[in-house]
């Protein structure tokens, strides 16, 4: 789970009435617009880790990430290149073995599924597991409509169950992102190599340590985001001091914080958010719907990454 064993406050919302009017819609402006390189629908039709995406899997013996399993997208000319997304799981797959945690984004939480969903839209409400509102759901179909998901590669190492207030551990978990994992994504696979091009984002527990690790090196990425982070309103002032540290370093990259209406960090992360405004720290805030458990991972959360992400590396590199 997306680092918590609680159950969900809030219970589903269906919009499907409403939705269906909106897919309907895209669909016809969509079906005029997607480009001829990219997947059709018909031939993404079936979840799981195919379509639109490779799966790839590495060992890294002795690292404090032994095991990143990866999303390759498997359209596109013979030399083109893709944006980087570093994603990280939440604690629940840091308990788990390093093999089955690094699974925790393509499989436990859709991603692969997701990725193929993005690549040929229109979005539906069962997309996100029926956590959306119809207007955002229409706003994300038109958003694809004209500029359609260009894909990424997404790296998601296994997460160690790590202390926020261990620096040390943090930094070292920071190093082998920028030091040893990008570097062979870069070598290997058709990434993009320039920060510029590169994100890194997560889940509750990997929510909050994307940002710690995206905010103190920021000029590794060009983005970073946090969805759902396990976060301490507490703690408010630290995170503004790293993140207008990170603009010092690197003034055009990209912010983002995202929470939902059932998270249990919420007030965390808008208390955090508001402390960002009043430091002049620019950065994008969402609050959408669903829980802080699985079922927002396998709907909102992997929907939402993988679009704010293809938008904000895309604009910087």
């Amino acid at each position: 789970m997306g680092g918590s064993t609680e159950s969900p406050r809030l219970s589903r919302r269906a919009f499907a009435a409403s939705a269906l009017a909106v897919v309907a819609a895209c669909q016809r402006r969509s079906e005029a617009s997607l480009a001829s390189a990219r997947p059709s629908a018909s031939s993404l039709a079936s979840p799981g880790i195919s379509g639109a995406t490779r799966l790839v899997e590495w060992n890294f013996a002795g690292a404090i990430s032994p095991r990143t399993a990866l999303l390759v997208p498997t359209w596109g000319a013979k030399d083109a290149r893709f944006p980087v997304l570093v994603a990280l799981h939440g604690r629940g797959e840091a308990r788990k073995p390093p093999a089955e945690g690094a699974l925790g984004w393509p499989r436990d939480y859709a991603l692969a599924h997701a990725f193929t969903r993005v690549a040929a839209p229109p979005l539906s409400s069962a997309d996100f597991e029926g956590y959306v509102e119809p207007s955002r759901l229409e706003r994300l179909n038109r958003g694809l409509v004209g500029h359609p998901f260009a894909g990424l590669v997404v790296a998601c190492p296994y997460l160690p169950d790590l202390e926020l207030t261990d620096d040390e551990a943090v930094a070292t978990f920071g190093r082998f992102v920028t030091e040893t994992l990008l570097p062979r994504v870069r070598l290997e696979l058709p990434a993009r190599a320039e920060a510029a091009s590169t994100g890194i984002d997560g889940v509750s527990l990997g929510g909050a340590i994307a940002l710690a690790v995206g905010l103190d090196a920021a000029s590794s990425f060009g983005a970073v985001g946090a969805l759902q982070p396990a976060l301490d309103a507490r703690d408010a002032l630290r995170w503004t001091a790293r993140a207008e540290s990170a603009r010092r370093a690197n003034p055009a990259v990209a912010i983002r914080l995202l929470t939902s209406d059932g998270d249990y960090f919420r007030d965390a992360v808008r208390a955090t958010s508001l402390a960002f405004d009043r430091a002049a720290v620019v950065h994008d805030f969402e609050q959408v719907v669903g829980p802080h458990d699985y079922p927002f991972n396998r709907g909102p959360g992997s929907i939402e990454m993988l679009l704010w992400h293809d938008r904000a590396l895309r604009a910087r590199g």
